[in-house]
């Protein structure tokens, strides 16, 4: 599956992959076969910071 390009439609889609299917960012990315710091910027620029805690970008 490639991720929506729309930075909302990423965050909705990152963040239910994270809820529903990764532990964690790096498994997410290192899976779907994404660059985690062009994911992690393209939502940074938006206003989205991923908490590793939460396990979720808000």
């Amino acid at each position: 599956m490639e991720l929506p390009k729309d930075p909302m439609m990423l965050f909705s889609v990152v963040n239910m992959k994270l809820r529903d299917c990764y532990s964690s960012l790096d498994e997410l990315c290192e899976d779907m076969d994404v660059n985690k710091d062009e994911l992690v910027n393209q939502l940074k620029a938006v206003g989205f910071e991923y908490s590793a805690e939460y396990n979720k970008f808000w």
